[in-house]
């Protein structure tokens, strides 16, 4: 069975830092692209940032370009995201999800999601 668990949420002050992990287990991370997506209260779902299978490139939206960087480590099947400068709209649930597609900015591609972890940041 596949499972992916964010841990690394909470409540920060604008400016600060956070760094979230995701644990995965029941799959082989090295075969799967990464990604993060985040749900704010009333919004829909939005990519945030993705890495592809080796780890050696990362991609972001504009929103968080400069500010929040996912990396991986496959021995150890975990996916993380750096969340510097964070800013109240930041707040959400941050998922991390799975895909065997290049395609990941579509949400659709995803096969395997985590239970999401919050993160509130405050002004």
């Amino acid at each position: 069975q596949v499972q992916l668990v964010e841990s690394g949420g909470g409540l920060v002050q604008a400016g600060g830092s956070l760094r979230l992990s995701c644990a995965a287990s029941g799959l082989t991370l090295s075969n799967y692209n990464m990604g993060w997506v985040r749900q704010a209260p009333g919004k829909e779902r939005e990519f945030v940032a993705a890495i592809n299978r080796s780890g050696g490139s990362a991609y972001s939206a504009d929103s968080v370009k400069g500010r929040f960087t996912a990396s991986r480590d496959n021995a150890k099947n975990t996916l993380y995201l750096q969340m510097n400068s964070l800013k109240p709209e930041d707040t959400a649930v941050y998922y991390c999800a799975a895909t065997r597609s290049s395609y990941f900015r579509n949400l659709r591609e995803y096969e395997y999601w985590g239970q999401g972890t919050q993160v509130t940041v405050s002004s």
